[in-house]
């Protein structure tokens, strides 16, 4: 295989290839499709979902009413300019084929 300088450090590095540039290892063959492990059960699903949620950062009461006010105003203003955009169209079309 025929490859410069840049690719050839770069292998080593990874430890793909020896100072000869022969390689060292060979490639993983991919998996036959089965499940790396078992399952665990409902119980242990349930602590480890426990302990996942334990780390979230949890928005402040104050932090959740500001965003849902926030989203509202954008609802309503979104809104009013669809609403908009659609009667002024609509007005337009109407005119246009009501000669």
């Amino acid at each position: 295989m025929s490859m410069n300088r840049q690719q050839k450090r770069m292998m080593q590095k990874q430890g793909e290839i020896d100072a000869d540039g022969e390689p060292i290892r060979t490639r993983k063959q991919p998996n036959s499709g089965g499940p790396a492990h078992e399952r665990v059960g409902p119980v242990q699903f349930l602590h480890e979902v426990r302990g996942e949620l334990r780390k979230v950062a949890w928005p402040t009461r104050e932090e959740t009413t500001n965003y849902s006010i926030v989203v509202l105003i954008t609802i309503v203003v979104v809104g009013a300019m669809i609403y908009g955009a659609d009667w002024l169209f609509s007005t337009f079309i109407l005119e246009l084929f009501e000669t």
